[in-house]
């Protein structure tokens, strides 16, 4: 079993906090002033700890991808696990560990893991994020769907229920709710550079929809979404979109992602924008 566990810290402070350590004061009307450079200071960034790995997906850059795109635009540090390499009945070995979600302000699943049966497995790692924020991407959603009884408790925490997807194609996403934090500034449509469609069977009803793709005629389905998942409403950010690094890459998707980031883990004001001292430096 290989396990690899890297830590990124992309965030650093500006040479202003500095400055304001020790009482350089700036008069210009557009520089930031020492309080608010103090108070950025004592915000700590974001925990996030990202699990991927399985079949089907360029795992080793997606990894690299979406750590370097959110703190390009977010205070977030992060813990990495990759593991399983290309297949798709693995147990990542860090669902083993007792309370493995403690130190975690949000956990980001980009998962391709189908074939795991375990149904024991599979349930206490959905009922871990009763009390943890997540954030779901890809195929996230197609991992531990082979469990008889406990794929129904990860797909009650998706707030989704899917089992397969349509034909490569650019996607064509959307927006459904542009009053929404999340849905804020991302376009009212975007077609991806390139696409897979996932076919969603149920939308459960903890979830609200905010964007459906479409990749032909015959293929429309909710593609991004929000959920509130156990008794004390967990929040989970979803997205099927993600298949390709072309897309994965783009600014839009990027921006999408870092607020679904930011939703879940409550660090995303009303306007869409990061909460204070939570933008990237």
């Amino acid at each position: 079993m290989n396990f690899i566990c890297s830590r990124i810290s992309l965030a650093k402070f500006l040479p202003l906090s500095l400055l304001a350590a020790v009482g350089v004061a700036l008069s210009t009307p557009e520089s930031k002033t020492i309080a608010d450079e103090k108070e950025k200071a004592v915000v700590k960034p974001l925990r996030a700890l990202l699990i991927t790995g399985g079949c089907c997906h360029d795992y080793e850059k997606q990894k690299v991808i979406i750590p370097g795109g959110v703190s390009a635009r977010a205070k977030v540090d992060w813990t990495i696990v990759h593991e399983g390499g290309s297949s798709r009945d693995h147990k990542v070995s860090i669902y083993a560990n007792e309370d493995w979600t403690k130190g975690y302000d949000v956990i980001v699943h980009n998962e391709c893991f189908g074939g795991v049966k375990d149904d024991a497995f599979v349930e206490a790692l959905a009922k871990a994020h009763e009390t943890t924020p997540a954030v779901v991407l890809h195929c996230s959603m197609h991992s531990y769907r082979a469990a008889p009884q406990g794929a129904n408790e990860w797909r009650k925490f998706l707030g989704v229920t899917s089992t397969n997807h349509g034909a490569h194609a650019p996607i064509l996403m959307k927006n459904l709710k542009p009053d929404h934090p999340v849905m804020k500034g991302f376009p009212i449509e975007w077609k991806t550079p390139k696409g897979e469609l996932y076919r969603i069977k149920k939308l459960w009803e903890t979830a609200t929809p905010l964007a459906e793709g479409t990749a032909s005629p015959k293929e429309k389905h909710i593609c991004v979404w929000v959920n509130e998942y156990g008794a004390k409403k967990s929040r989970v950010f979803g997205t099927t979109i993600g298949h390709h690094n072309e897309t994965m890459l783009e600014d839009t998707y990027l921006d999408l992602v870092t607020r679904g980031l930011l939703w879940a883990a409550g660090k995303l004001n009303d306007e869409g924008k990061p909460a204070a001292g939570y933008g990237a430096e």
